[in-house]
């Protein structure tokens, strides 16, 4: 497959349109905060204690947290809190996905919770222009037990079938809500040993509500070795049911985890070898989506700069607009902003996922982010480096 043309007009290094919305001030606390994170040991000891310290009520860690990690990452503890981020966003033409971070939820009352702040989340992006689509996670709405059963083939207990169907039942309202209301749900990925139930409850909703408009997006991890197959099957089942598809392509979050699991159970990993098989297999989902876009809305939520050009290219070859509503960029909040804001400078859609949520459910998420983007991958050096290339250009230190 070939890199994106080398011309293309969309500059990635563009720092001034990259920070256009931080001042002085914010650009320098960010360069800052990226710059201790791109020290290995100070994430490690973050991720060691700080769900426990949130745990203890340990003094002033909320306070830190959130004027350091939870301001860069988060829109906010609550919807109204997220608001100013949604707007500022929107100044300059980036969408918002709303993610309420809560994750990995075990009791009916905590499930049910998830549940109304996912109903509210919907209805206030149907007020909101700039906020075109909701994302949900269903373990923060049943327990991982009972998808872990299910994915394995075995028996449930008539409370998990009960489990179960009290998770299908809030699938369902939320799904319900957001084709009435005009608006898009993700519905995130899980570990592997999670996901089969998961893909089969997404695909049941894509045929009810994806008929006249695409409500409803499945995750698709393309570290997975698996997931072009899954990707190319599931549109063939949307074809035959008369409905449209909705694919939301990531290459994957819990690579670790994946090979240590696989590795201590004595079964061959589910996640490719090697990065550059991973890279190949998400570019070839987007070819696919993106060839196939009349009965397909993609969603390139990736910080790669090579694949998002690649979906600039595609749709510059299938005569697409730059707006296209069959063709979506995401990246997470607070990271590769010289993606984000030069794609919707350039007119495509491009979006920021805003996780937003009381601090010690999001802590999960926060650690993530900081484990993920160390040194080790270079995103934290790449973020630096763009940082300091636009402090330098504003002749600021």
């Amino acid at each position: 497959m070939s890199d994106p043309d080398p011309l293309q007009p969309l500059d990635f290094s563009n720092t001034e349109i990259a920070f256009s919305s931080k001042s002085d001030k914010e650009l320098k606390k960010t360069a800052w905060l990226f710059s201790m994170m791109n020290n290995n040991s100070l994430v490690q000891l973050f991720s060691k204690v700080g769900l426990w310290a949130i745990k203890l009520h340990i003094p002033l860690t909320k306070t830190i947290i959130r004027n350091t990690i939870f301001h860069q990452f988060c829109g906010g503890e609550t919807l109204i809190d997220s608001q100013k981020t949604i707007e500022l966003l929107y100044e300059y033409d980036v969408q918002t996905i709303l993610d309420y971070g809560a994750e990995g939820k075990s009791t009916e009352e905590d499930h049910n919770a998830v549940l109304a702040e996912t109903l509210k989340a919907i209805e206030w992006a149907a007020s909101n222009n700039s906020v075109p689509i909701v994302s949900t996670k269903i373990t923060g709405m049943v327990d991982n037990v009972v998808l872990e059963k299910l994915h394995a083939g075995e028996t449930l207990s008539d409370g998990d079938k009960r489990n179960f169907q009290l998770l299908q039942d809030r699938l369902e309202e939320i799904c319900a809500r957001a084709f009435d209301l005009n608006v898009g749900i993700f519905v995130d990925a899980e570990e592997s040993w999670l996901q089969n139930p998961i893909d089969d409850l997404v695909l049941e909703m894509m045929v009810k509500y994806n008929k006249e408009r695409v409500t409803v997006f499945n995750t698709y991890q393309m570290y997975n070795v698996n997931k072009l197959e899954h990707l190319k099957r599931d549109h063939q089942k949307c074809i035959e049911s008369g409905v449209l598809f909705g694919a939301k392509l990531v290459r994957g979050a819990y690579m670790d985890k994946e090979r240590q699991r696989a590795a201590t159970l004595g079964y061959p990993s589910p996640i490719h070898k090697t990065k550059t098989e991973t890279d190949d297999a998400f570019n070839h989902g987007i070819t696919y989506c993106i060839q196939n876009h009349s009965s397909v809305v993609t969603c390139c939520a990736s910080h790669n700069a090579t694949s998002n050009l690649l979906q600039v290219q595609l749709m510059n070859d299938q005569k697409m607009a730059p707006n296209d509503s069959h063709a979506i960029f995401c990246q997470l909040f607070g990271m590769s902003d010289n993606i984000t804001f030069n794609l919707s400078n350039a007119g495509f859609n491009a979006a920021k996922y805003v996780v937003y949520g009381p601090i010690k459910d999001v802590i999960p998420y926060l650690i993530r982010r900081t484990e993920e983007n160390t040194s080790v991958t270079g995103e934290m050096s790449r973020e630096l480096e763009l940082l300091h290339n636009e402090m330098k250009r504003r002749a600021i230190s």
